[in-house]
């Protein structure tokens, strides 16, 4: 999916290049508060990807509750947990990441991709960033 078609799916706006965790992305990422964190306990935004970029392997932190929901909105993209095949994921997947659990998200290599990204509420958490997806390992990812 091109950008051009992308943008009249994409409902929630692209927002800014989220350079605050440009670290821990291949490519570029936009990022959208749709939440204000000071004004509600839940924080929801739209994260966008640009065609190829996904983060890094990551972790969500918590002693109770915890983790994140992902809706898709718009374009294509991959879900993976450590230990097992990607998915792909389209406007109207969801995916439920209970705390504790190593993984990775991102676009497909031909496709813009953007999903609302929900903290889960919980004690004590935090997110600890890994290493980036091998090239090696995101280039061979096929439709499953």
């Amino acid at each position: 999916m091109d950008y051009k078609e992308f943008e009249k799916c994409n409902v929630f706006g692209l927002g800014d290049e989220n350079t605050a965790f440009s670290r821990f992305f291949i490519g570029k990422s936009y990022l959208n508060p749709l939440t204000d964190p000071a004004k509600s306990k839940l924080f929801f935004a739209n994260v966008t990807f640009e065609p190829g970029c996904r983060n890094n392997w990551h972790i969500h932190h918590a002693e109770e509750g915890g983790g994140q929901i992902l809706l898709c909105v718009a374009g294509s993209g991959w879900y993976q947990e450590e230990g097992k095949k990607a998915q792909g994921l389209t406007p109207g997947s969801v995916v439920v990441i209970p705390a504790g659990v190593k993984h990775w998200h991102g676009a497909k290599k031909d496709s813009w991709f953007s999903h609302i990204a929900v903290e889960v509420p919980g004690v004590n958490t935090r997110n600890e960033w890994l290493e980036a997806v091998a090239d090696e390992q995101y280039d061979a990812l096929s439709e499953q």
